[in-house]
């Protein structure tokens, strides 16, 4: 009887899956790239255009949820259709005869899509500090805002791909989760704008926990509120990847 095979360690997982996700966009990532760029660089300059004179706090929402379209949204709709498209053509049923456990490969996909998000990201912020004309004041923490700013909504995208019917309606949804985030809270539309009602739907939504986040360790001094959001970006991470998780139809448990 041949001995029993045991898996892998996460890491050499992590590592091949990882590897793995970036061959399959080798010959599309700089479309992947440009696309995710251009979205928020002229969602800028429409909003900005029309917000010159609205001062340096309106300002800073219009750069920081503009970061947020780029850097939270453009990864959940590729995890949304990348699980999507992973589901209907039989890929995950063959990641499944693999030694590998779901968890390696749902956080291999965040990273590739995390690695690819990041040009978009450093475009849109020097292209919005120029445009708009506001000082960043880049804080450190910053290194720890960026990923758990991707990683609820890549969770998200992910639940989106492995539950939608057809990967059309993936990218429906996905496009209605977008929109419907971005303007439920204060991510591109500063708290004295909006009515009492959508912003306390807003606290329900992960983006208006990246956007201040992003407007403390870029534009303004870090204050108490940057703890409560980054607790609610893992809070939301954590029970995303575990609806993910539960859902995916796996042998390696």
């Amino acid at each position: 009887m041949p001995a029993k095979r045991n898996l892998p360690s996460l890491p050499v997982q992590l590592l091949d899956l990882f590897l793995m996700e970036l061959t399959n966009w080798r010959w599309s990532w700089r479309t992947t790239a440009l696309t995710s760029a251009i979205t928020p660089m002229l969602s800028t300059i429409a909003l900005g255009s029309f917000a010159q004179d609205s001062g340096q706090e309106t300002l800073g929402y219009i750069l920081t949820g503009n970061l947020v379209m780029a850097l939270m949204f453009g990864n959940e709709d590729n995890m949304a259709s990348r699980f999507a498209y992973m589901r209907f053509a039989g890929t995950l049923e063959y990641y499944a005869t693999l030694p590998i456990s779901r968890v390696a490969l749902i956080i291999a996909c965040v990273l590739a899509f995390f690695l690819l998000s990041l040009p978009s990201l450093l475009v849109n912020i020097i292209f919005g500090v120029f445009f708009l004309k506001i000082p960043l004041i880049v804080h450190p923490m910053i290194l720890l805002v960026i990923p758990l700013c991707v990683l609820p909504m890549a969770g998200l995208g992910a639940l989106i791909g492995v539950n939608a019917r057809t990967p059309e309606e993936s990218g429906s949804f996905s496009l209605l989760l977008t929109m419907g985030m971005l303007f439920i809270g204060p991510v591109l539309i500063p708290a004295n704008r909006l009515p009492t009602f959508l912003l306390s739907v807003g606290k329900l939504s992960p983006a208006t926990y990246a956007a201040s986040a992003l407007r403390q360790s870029l534009l303004s001094p870090l204050t108490g509120q940057i703890l409560i959001d980054l607790a609610a970006l893992l809070g939301f991470t954590l029970l995303t990847f575990w609806f993910v998780g539960r859902k995916l139809d796996w042998r390696q448990r």
